[in-house]
């Protein structure tokens, strides 16, 4: 499977067969450009916030993955799980949902907008997780601290840290979100940087602890 990163909380995977999954599209988003027109078999879309929702840069005959429930499409299983953008069960910003993939024999949960740390029946529900993207910015989402936390309840091999401050984006981005450092610092786990990550279930184990990823 391979694995790129848009900015903010959007990945392109795409599976041995081809099959690709567009997550939380945006279309402009303060210092970020999607590359566009996409096509693709799935598009997911945690929360219905204009920089995770923008569908339109998506072409095909694509299945849309929104809703809490399972999803199946061409070797790909998916499940949505509710949660909340916040600490206060969405008082402040509203629902998220945390979804799991299944792509060739690895599981990825992508945590959207998580804003909480998860219940114990929400660790037991999500299950296994081999892959985890997580947003670490704080301010609208988890902060560094939390995200480690979150990262212990769900125990991936594979951290992918998301929604934080990078180079890309303008002052207000830098107002709005904290740097990836403090994440890292609070999980005292070793980080790797790729552009594009390349995975399988073989290898899974080479890219141990937290992989920063470069934005396309």
């Amino acid at each position: 499977m391979q694995i790129k990163w848009f900015g903010q909380s959007s990945f392109l995977l795409t599976s041995e067969a081809g099959v690709r999954i567009l997550i939380d599209p945006f279309d402009r988003m303060l210092g970020y450009k999607m590359p566009k027109p996409i096509e693709t078999e799935i598009v997911a879309v945690t929360h219905n916030h204009g920089d995770h929702n923008k569908i339109q840069v998506a072409t095909g005959d694509y299945l849309l993955v929104n809703e809490v429930k399972e999803y199946h499409r061409n070797g790909v299983s998916i499940k949505g799980f509710k949660t909340y953008h916040d600490k206060v069960n969405g008082k402040k910003r509203g629902e998220n949902i945390v979804f799991r993939f299944t792509v060739d024999g690895l599981t990825i949960c992508h945590c959207g907008d998580l804003g909480h740390l998860l219940t114990e029946e929400q660790v037991k529900d999500i299950g296994n997780v081999d892959i985890l993207m997580i947003p670490v910015g704080g301010r609208m989402t988890l902060n560094g601290e939390d995200s480690a936390k979150v990262m212990q309840q769900l125990k991936p091999t594979v951290t992918i840290p998301m929604h934080y401050r990078t180079k890309a984006l303008s002052l207000l981005g830098m107002l709005l979100f904290d740097k990836v450092d403090k994440f890292i610092e609070a999980t005292g786990q070793r980080s790797t940087e790729v552009r594009i990550l390349d995975i399988n279930t073989a290898i899974l184990s080479q890219y141990s602890g937290i992989v920063t990823m470069q934005y396309q």
